[in-house]
């Protein structure tokens, strides 16, 4: 976790909403993302977790303008759907991506050099010589050589190439990077090393990191702040530390009840706040609180109206009718959320 953050944003977002319309008469349109909103501050790293599906890469891939969004989207203060087309090219240096795949996200026939060296040709004036003077500090920057530059992917392992890939991202000095499981495709001792490399460089250059990640024990050691998806939506957001020591919504709850505690007396203590049932039909959402048909505490008011964000206590927030005003009138024998919860965070 980056110690270096400050107060000003680099990226927000209001409202944001992506739809999809499957090809086919009769096939309903997908909202994949329902109306979130995040901020990203400078030198932070705000995680998005949740389930397959729940929204967490479209997002992702939203922010970078990759898939078509509603909402407003923010970067350096600025609007980026009212920039001229010149403005948006240049406010794209600023935001990058590293992809899941090692394998895949780099051109297989042209040298990592290369590769390297192309935001540079579209986003800066740097001649030839400067480029290459760049490639090569960026490698080193990475933990690799100079003259890897002239090596072709397969020369390379997986957490090498996940390394070219950063540094490919950092090439124009970006205030923020966007990784998408940029180490799930990685075993275990690698996506170490990748991670210290992300933290290293967020303390030294201030980058900050949207990351997506299923990987909860990530997420907990990369962490400033973790944002958790159900279903396109945004349930609860908060300090890493403070999630992780008290998720409050009940989806958080079996989420993060699904991670093995290395003490196995203490792994033996908890109990799984498993979920019942499936995931509903993205297309077909419930009514009210879409996480409503899989929790154990919803009430009648959860059909009917969709809980909105109410701030958490320690910062951040959580959309549950639990912690609403709308929760005043429902049986008092129905227990809080907070009654089931450990010191650890697990459900008892």
């Amino acid at each position: 976790m980056n110690v270096e953050t400050t107060d000003r944003e680099v990226l927000r977002v209001r409202g944001l909403t992506v739809t999809f319309h499957p090809k086919g008469r009769r096939k309903a349109p997908v909202q994949a993302v329902r109306g979130i909103d995040l901020v990203l501050h400078q030198g932070e790293t705000l995680s998005v977790v949740g389930e397959s599906g729940c929204g967490k890469s479209t997002t992702a891939r939203a922010v970078l303008g990759l898939v078509k969004a509603a909402g407003e989207i923010e970067l350096m203060g600025r609007r980026f759907d009212q920039m001229s087309p010149r403005e948006k090219t240049r406010a794209r240096a600023d935001i990058q991506m590293v992809f899941q795949d090692p394998y895949s996200s780099l051109d297989p026939s042209q040298r990592v050099g290369v590769s390297i060296a192309e935001p540079l040709e579209v986003h800066t004036d740097l001649d030839a010589k400067q480029r290459r003077a760049r490639v090569e500090e960026l490698l080193e920057t990475v933990g690799l050589s100079a003259e890897h530059a002239d090596r072709f992917p397969h020369d390379f392992s997986g957490g090498q190439r996940q390394r070219i890939a950063i540094a490919r991202a950092l090439a124009c000095s970006p205030s923020i990077v966007v990784a998408d499981e940029a180490v799930s495709a990685l075993d275990v001792s690698t996506q170490n090393q990748v991670l210290k490399l992300l933290e290293e460089l967020s303390s030294s250059l201030g980058v900050a990191y949207l990351f997506i990640s299923h990987d909860l024990a990530v997420v907990r050691h990369i962490s400033d702040r973790v944002a958790v998806m159900y279903l396109g939506t945004l349930v609860e957001e908060a300090a890493a530390d403070a999630l992780f020591a008290q998720p409050l919504h009940p989806y958080t709850q079996a989420l993060l009840s699904s991670v093995l505690v290395a003490d196995p007396a203490r792994q033996r203590q908890r109990t799984d706040a498993r979920l019942s049932g499936d995931l509903p039909d993205p297309s077909n959402p419930p009514s009210g609180c879409v996480f409503r048909t899989r929790c154990p505490h919803a009430m009648e008011v959860c059909s009917r109206e969709v809980p909105v964000p109410v701030p958490r206590s320690g910062g951040g927030t959580v959309a549950c009718h639990l912690f609403t005003e709308a929760h005043e009138g429902a049986d008092p024998g129905e227990p809080s959320p907070t009654d089931n919860l450990t010191a650890n965070g697990s459900t008892r």
